[in-house]
């Protein structure tokens, strides 16, 4: 028992760690006396009662007889003297100091044979949240503990319990726990929504996730490295940052993914490779990055074509110059392509690292004709992509919108018809909206925009007024000609405002006119762009790229994904219609943010009622449901092992009566700090799971 107990709490090398941490604290000491002693210290220490309770659990058997003396000198007030006895004050300080003693010696132990991934500086509050996930409770940021649906399931072996957050479920069959559903007001699970609209959420694995870890990335946007005001969506560990991300807390069970079906892994080359006078930036540093990337068996790479540097200067003057390079260059590498038609400006949103607006000539005409943009309610233009409302009208130098997008797509295809002949090019994704997703550009930095806001509708623009004037005349109700009058701004959340809140007027007769139109409008673009781009790339894949709008999801209005075109209340499957559109086109879907887990928000923002896999699996489960090919990306950077296990979960779910998976994954993207040497092994680890092949270091 002695020996067991000396591994535990650590050897003399512990001791002299240990040391070091409570000679930093000693000096805190003298003021710690004066300012209230152990006042101070019942109240820094949190216990699940109190501070009383932990005072006696870290061995001082005489803190109840303190106490007592506190009730003696207590001022009417309710304060404390802070006069009191020098033997007083030293017992004190003994007592603290053999307090910090043993937690350090816990810590020590934890760290070094329990294998906690434990800051240097942890503090009891640490431990207890440690116990608690070991224990198989869920421990949010703020403190907050309850049990998890897998408490009481304990692997065979019986010496740890399976660690989950409410976001990774095991593998069962419970319901969810009363108290979970309770932890917040108006608060319904994953499941519970899932299945109010018919969603299969498959038997998730039990990843554990950090519930303390930082922000990484915000928002939207094009799955750019994005740093400011942004929910916390990674599993990464605390304190780390990008160099650091790679840590992976042990004692997570993992999948073993061995024998399972192949799943391409693509990599997302960097927004600036080719510079505005389409030019390959740095091909030396390129091919060496391509040529590691090829040594870890990566299926290939993805890039942008952008509209704003090929027909930069006049209309059907196209420059391939820069773009044909990078091809040769990926060839002799025999990697593989996917390209993207970029239809939208770069530079607008979070970590956007260079600047490519629209071609100069469309900007001539905008300045002219803002109405070609997308308009918001208080009449501001948003110039990053063209507004759906000219899709057919003739003011782009005497072609339609997509008249252009077909033209540049068609020019593309005959540039590059060799690499199209011989399968170098295995997909093409067609932009159809900002940051090439189909969605309205609800939520524009530029205009002020921040998470977790709901955004504003954008369809002020002459063109779909016209549109909407036709519509609400064809129902019999002119006034209805109009956006709604209550829907707040940019940064307005749904309960502030008239038309979102519960029972609001976006479940009228007049919200679900105007939302059915706002979202068919959508899908009406989509069909016509897409359409030609089958034309043109005929016999070659072609995907669409959803948006991740998964803030106020929990809600009953779904307000952001409102904004954003995506008619998806909690009573209405709002991508259905999208899904159908893509079947007829014979197109690809392609989701992103499948890396995130529901539970992991920022603590600034703890009431968004966000939930990124309740997303995921209803848009998953909708294209599957009509049989289509599903492709996928994470939306933010992805570079620690919850993160790629996350990711794992959805592109082979487990136990699918249907044994269906992704058909590709492309990684955001490449970078300097993925080709360090940790980051860029726990990358490779990943590219051998979703290739189905065996890894050595499995957790299980």
């Amino acid at each position: 028992m002695a020996t067991d107990m000396q591994r535990l709490v650590g050897t003399s090398e512990d001791d002299e760690e240990m040391g070091m941490d409570v000679k930093d604290e000693d000096d805190e000491d003298d003021d710690y006396e004066e300012n209230g002693g152990e006042q101070g210290n019942a109240s820094g220490m949190v216990g699940l009662d109190g501070g009383n309770e932990m005072g006696t659990a870290t061995g001082d058997n005489r803190f109840p007889q303190h106490q007592q003396f506190h009730e003696q000198v207590g001022t009417p007030g309710g304060g404390t003297r802070r006069s009191r006895p020098v033997e007083e004050k030293e017992r004190t300080k003994l007592r603290e100091r053999r307090r910090r003693a043993i937690t350090a010696r816990i810590l020590a132990g934890l760290r070094r044979h329990g294998n906690y991934n434990l800051r240097v500086r942890a503090d009891i509050n640490d431990v207890i949240a440690a116990l608690a996930r070991e224990a198989g409770w869920v421990v949010l940021p703020d403190g907050t503990t309850f049990p998890s649906r897998s408490q009481g399931q304990k692997p065979a072996g019986g010496n740890s319990t399976i660690v989950t957050s409410s976001s990774s479920h095991v593998a069962s069959q419970q319901t969810p726990s009363p108290s979970l559903r309770g932890v917040a007001s108006g608060y319904r699970s994953p499941l519970e929504f899932s299945a109010s609209k018919g969603v299969f959420m498959p038997t998730p694995s039990p990843y554990n996730v950090s519930s303390t870890s930082r922000s990484q990335t915000s928002i939207v946007g094009d799955g750019e490295a994005q740093r400011d005001n942004r929910p916390l969506i990674g599993g990464s560990m605390d304190n780390a940052d990008e160099k650091q991300i790679a840590d992976l807390p042990p004692r997570l069970p993992e999948r073993d993914l061995a024998g399972t079906p192949y799943v391409p892994v693509y990599v997302m080359l960097p927004l600036g490779v080719i510079n505005i006078k389409c030019e390959l930036v740095d091909p030396d540093g390129l091919l060496k990055q391509l040529r590691v990337l090829k040594s870890v068996h990566v299926d290939g790479v993805m890039v942008d074509c952008w509209w704003g540097i090929v027909e930069a200067h006049a209309p059907q003057e196209y420059i391939w110059n820069g773009y044909k390079r990078l091809f040769q260059m990926v060839r002799e590498v025999k990697l593989k392509l996917q390209v993207v038609m970029s239809f939208h400006e770069c530079g607008g949103n979070f970590g956007d690292d260079v600047c490519i607006p629209l071609p100069h000539w469309v900007a001539e005409i905008g300045r002219s004709n803002p109405d070609i943009f997308f308009t918001d309610r208080e009449g501001r233009h948003n110039p990053e992509c063209l507004s759906w409302g000219i899709d057919k009208e003739r003011v782009l130098r005497g072609r339609t919108a997509v008249e252009v997008y077909f033209d540049f797509m068609r020019s593309f295809r005959v540039e590059f018809d060799e690499y199209f002949e011989d399968g170098l090019i295995s997909t093409v994704e067609v932009g159809l909206g900002p940051c090439g997703e189909l969605r309205y550009p609800s939520c524009p930095v530029k205009h002020g925009w921040r998470y977790p806001g709901i955004g504003e509708f954008q369809c002020y623009d002459q063109y779909m007024l016209k549109s909407l004037r036709k519509a609400a005349e064809a129902r019999g109700h002119p006034i209805w000609a109009r956006g709604p009058d209550n829907a707040g701004t940019y940064n307005s959340q749904p309960h502030e405002t008239g038309f979102f809140c519960d029972g609001g007027d976006y479940d009228g007769f007049y919200g679900r006119f105007f939302l059915s139109w706002y979202s068919q409008v959508l899908v009406d673009h989509g069909n016509r762009v897409l359409s030609l781009a089958k034309l043109a790339f005929e016999g070659s894949c072609v995907t669409a790229k959803l948006s991740g709008i998964y803030w106020w999801y929990k809600t009953a209005s779904h307000a952001a994904e409102l904004t954003a075109g995506y008619y998806n209340p909690c009573n209405r499957d709002g991508y259905a219609a999208i899904l159908t559109m893509l079947k007829i086109n014979g197109v690809s879907l392609n989701i992103p943010c499948v890396e995130l887990h529901s539970l992991n928000q920022h603590e600034g923002f703890p009431e968004t009622f966000a939930d990124p896999e309740g997303l995921v699996w209803q848009v998953l489960n909708a294209g599957w449901d009509v049989d289509l090919p599903v492709t996928s990306q994470n939306g933010f950077p992805c570079l620690n092992r919850v993160c790629y296990n996350k990711v794992l979960d959805h592109a082979k779910p487990m136990n699918d009566p249907d044994g269906r998976h992704f058909s590709s994954f492309t990684y955001l993207r490449l970078s300097p700090v993925l080709m360090e040497r940790q980051n860029f092994i726990e990358f490779e680890r990943f590219v051998k799971r979703m290739h189905g092949e065996a890894v050595l270091d499995l957790q299980v």
